[in-house]
C-alpha cells in the first residue's frame, strides 16, 4: 500500500521516540526552507540597494573585498530575520485557519503548534543575536583599521573588532544587569549565569518597547503620507485637465530654456558678473520642467483603464483599510475600558486549530493579515518621512555600507515591534508566543489603554490634516487677500480724506478785508 493511501492513525502508530524524531526533523526542515527563502529575498534587496562604486573598489583589494562581503552577508542575515519577524503573525493566523478547516488532512500534518512556536522562539533568539552581536560586528569591522603599531592586515582588523565588541558587550550586559536589579529588586540581583535567560530578554524587551513607541509616531504619519506616495506613483484621471496642451507648453518652455542656456554659454563672459550664478536659475528651472514633462508624458501614455479606474480603486482601498484600522483600534479601546477584552499579556499556551481568531472566520482572518501588512508599509513610509530619519532612506545602487547596516537595524527593530503593536491595538486576538508575550507593560491596563487612545487620536489628526490641508490653505489665502483688500481700501479712504481736507482748507480760510476807497 502506498504512503498516501494510509490513514493518519497508521502513520502515527509506532515508537513514540521515532514519531518525536520524525516530527522534530520535519519542523527543522520546514523552518530551514522558510529561512532559505527569506535569505534569498534579503540577498536580492541588499544587492539592489548596495552602492556599486564601493563594491567595485572592494574587488580591487582582497582585504576590503572580504570585509565588504562579510558585512553584506551579515546585513542579509539580519534583513531575513526582520522579514521573518514581520511574518510571524500572518503565518500564525494562516496556520490556525488551515488547521481549523482541515484538522485531519495528511498534507497538513507538518503544520502544527510546535512548528509555529519553534519559529517564534528562533526568531526571538536570532534577533537578539543579530541586534546585539552581528550588526555591531559588521559596522565595527568595516570601520576598523587594526591596532596602532600592529601588523596591518585582515587578522589585525578582526582582533580590533572583537576587542571593541567585547567591551561593548560588557557595557550592554552591565546596563541590563543594573536595569534588572532596579526593576526586579532582590530577584533581579542574580549571578551573570542568567544573562541569556533574563537580562538579554529584558534588554530586548526595552528595544521592542522603543520600537513600539517609534511605531506610535511613524504609523499615523504613514497613513497620511501613503496617499501622497500613491498619488505620485499612479496616474490620476484627467477630468478637466488638458494633458496634451500642458505637454506642448512644457516642451516649448524646455526648448526656450535650452536655447537660453546655449546662448549664455556661447556669449563672452563679462568680467564683473559670475556666469555660474547667472546660469543657475535657468538650469534649475529646466530640470523642474523636464521632470514635469516626464510626468505629463506618463499621464498621456497611460491607458484609459489605468487612468480612470486604477487610481480611484487604490485610493478607495487605502481609505477602507485606514477606516478599518481606526475602527478596530477604537473598538479595542472601548472593550478594554468596559472590561470585555483581556490585556494582551500571554498567560497560557496557544494551541492552533481550536477556534477561529475572528468573528468573521476566514474573511476576518484575511482582513487581519492585510491590515498587518498595511501597518508595516505605513510604518516604513512614516519612518522615512520623519525629518530626523529621512537621510537614512536607501537609494537604489547608491546606499553606502554604514547606511545599509543602519537600515537593516531599523528594519529589525520595527519588524520585531510589529507583533507587539498589532496585539496592543487589538488588530488580532492571536496571543504572542515565546518571549514576545512576556513583555511586562502588556499587562498594565493604563499603558495599553493610553497607547490605544493616543494612536487613534494621532491617526485621526494626521488624516484630517491631510485631507483638509488644501481647503485650509485656500481659506487662509482668501482671508489674507481679504485682509489686504480691506487694508488697501482703508489706506485709499485715508488718502482721499487727507486730499479733501487739503482742498477744503483754502476755501474756508479767513479772507483779507478789501482795501479802503
Amino acid at each position: 500500500m502506498e504512503l498516501a493511501d494510509e490513514p493518519p492513525e497508521a502513520l502515527t502508530a509506532g515508537d513514540p521516540w521515532q514519531r518525536a524524531f520524525h516530527i522534530l526533523v520535519r519542523e527543522y526542515v520546514v523552518t530551514f526552507l522558510l529561512f532559505v527563502l527569506l535569505l534569498a529575498l534579503a540577498y536580492g534587496l541588499v544587492q539592489r540597494y548596495a552602492r556599486r562604486e564601493q563594491a567595485e573598489y572592494a574587488v580591487r583589494d582582497d582585504e576590503e573585498a572580504t570585509v565588504h562581503r562579510t558585512a553584506l552577508l551579515l546585513c542579509t542575515f539580519s534583513l531575513a530575520l526582520a522579514g521573518g519577524a514581520a511574518l510571524l503573525l500572518p503565518i500564525s493566523i494562516t496556520a490556525n485557519e488551515i488547521l481549523l478547516y482541515y484538522p485531519d488532512s495528511y498534507y497538513m500534518q507538518w503544520l502544527n503548534s510546535s512548528l509555529i512556536q519553534g519559529i517564534w522562539k528562533y526568531i526571538f533568539l536570532l534577533s537578539n543575536l543579530s541586534l546585539f552581536v552581528l550588526l555591531p560586528f559588521a559596522y565595527l569591522f568595516t570601520e576598523s583599521e587594526g591596532f596602532a603599531g600592529a601588523r596591518k592586515g585582515l587578522l589585525s582588523r578582526v582582533y580590533e573588532t572583537f576587542t571593541v565588541l567585547s567591551l561593548l558587550a560588557v557595557l550592554v550586559v552591565g546596563i541590563a544587569y543594573v536595569l534588572s536589579a532596579f526593576l526586579d529588586g532582590e530577584s533581579g540581583r542574580r549571578s551573570l549565569q542568567t544573562v541569556w535567560t533574563a537580562h538579554l530578554p529584558l534588554l530586548y524587551s526595552f528595544i521592542s518597547s522603543f520600537g513600539v513607541l517609534l511605531l506610535l509616531l511613524c504609523t499615523p504619519l504613514g497613513f497620511a503620507r501613503l496617499f501622497d506616495l500613491v498619488g505620485r506613483l499612479l496616474v490620476r484621471p484627467h477630468l478637466m485637465d488638458d494633458v496634451e496642451e500642458r505637454c506642448a507648453a512644457a516642451r516649448l518652455e524646455a526648448a526656450a530654456l535650452v536655447r537660453r542656456l546655449a546662448a549664455a554659454a556661447a556669449a563672452a563672459p563679462q568680467p564683473l558678473l559670475c556666469p555660474e550664478e547667472e546660469e543657475a536659475e535657468p538650469a534649475v528651472r529646466l530640470a523642474a520642467v523636464r521632470e514635469e514633462l516626464a510626468r505629463l508624458e506618463r499621464r498621456r501614455r497611460a491607458s484609459p483603464l489605468e487612468r480612470n479606474l486604477g487610481y480611484p480603486l487604490v485610493m478607495l482601498a487605502l481609505l477602507a483599510l485606514t477606516a478599518a484600522a481606526e475602527f478596530m483600534v477604537l473598538r479595542n479601546s472601548v472593550e478594554l475600558l468596559v472590561g470585555v477584552k483581556a490585556l494582551p499579556l500571554s498567560t497560557q499556551q496557544v494551541t492552533l486549530g481550536i477556534t477561529s481568531l475572528s468573528a468573521l472566520g476566514p474573511v476576518g482572518a484575511a482582513l487581519e493579515i492585510v491590515l498587518i501588512g498595511y501597518f508595516l508599509l505605513t510604518s516604513l513610509v512614516g519612518f522615512y518621512s520623519l525629518p530626523a530619519f529621512s537621510r537614512l532612506r536607501p537609494a537604489v545602487a547608491d546606499t553606502p555600507l554604514p547606511a545599509l547596516i543602519a537600515n537593516c537595524a531599523v528594519m529589525l527593530v520595527i519588524s520585531s515591534a510589529l507583533p507587539l503593536l498589532i496585539r496592543t491595538l487589538g488588530i488580532t486576538n492571536f496571543d504572542l508566543l515565546g518571549h514576545y508575550g512576556k513583555v511586562r507593560w502588556l499587562g498594565d491596563f493604563y499603558i495599553v489603554f493610553f497607547y490605544n487612545i493616543v494612536f487613534a487620536v494621532a491617526s485621526a489628526l494626521c488624516l484630517v490634516n491631510k485631507f483638509t490641508a488644501s481647503v485650509r490653505q485656500a481659506l487662509f489665502r482668501r482671508l489674507a487677500a481679504l485682509r489686504r483688500s480691506l487694508q488697501a481700501d482703508r489706506s485709499a479712504l485715508r488718502r482721499r480724506d487727507a486730499s479733501g481736507s487739503a482742498a477744503a482748507a483754502p476755501a474756508g480760510a479767513p479772507q483779507k478785508p478789501p482795501p479802503p476807497g
